[in-house]
């Protein structure tokens, strides 16, 4: 499972010209879930989103997770995560988890968070999404589950 999360003032993401979900302060994720990702994974990456210290404190020090700031996370799935273009100039989406599973981990991965007491909002899985965001800092990061990282598939 990998994700992109980036620290936002504020963050939607619409559908058919229509606003499904958005959020004030807080994290934008976009995830991707992959061939061989659990649910574990999925509850991992939400524990580790919610926990990351990336906010400012009052010396203007990343030391603050999103829960200390009431902060909301805005989880849209990204197919596209999954994509490799090490070869051509097409990519290939042959780690990419099948649609029902990787509707059901992302599912899983909003249940988590809301889990740990964070508000959050969706896009709609397997849609044409626009997203809207105000990128705080920059600040952006790259997350990968565990397993991942371990060269684990």
């Amino acid at each position: 499972m990998k994700a992109v999360i980036q620290r936002v003032t504020a963050a939607s993401v619409e559908v058919a010209g229509a606003v499904v979900g958005t959020i004030g302060p807080g994290i934008l994720v976009l995830l991707g879930v992959e061939k061989g990702d659990e649910q574990q994974d999925a509850y991992r990456l939400a524990e580790k989103i919610v926990g990351l210290r990336i906010f400012a404190d009052e010396a203007g020090k990343m030391n603050r997770s999103l829960g200390e700031i009431n902060g909301e996370l805005l989880a849209v799935s990204q197919f596209t995560l999954a994509g490799n273009c090490n070869k051509g100039r097409r990519p290939s989406f042959d780690t990419a988890a099948p649609p029902q599973e990787a509707d059901r981990l992302y599912n899983y991965f909003v249940h988590a968070a809301r889990g740990f007491g964070i508000p959050v909002a969706t896009g709609i899985f397997q849609t044409e999404m626009r997203v809207s965001l105000v990128n705080d800092g920059p600040v952006t990061f790259i997350l990968e589950s565990p397993s991942r990282r371990k060269g684990v598939a």
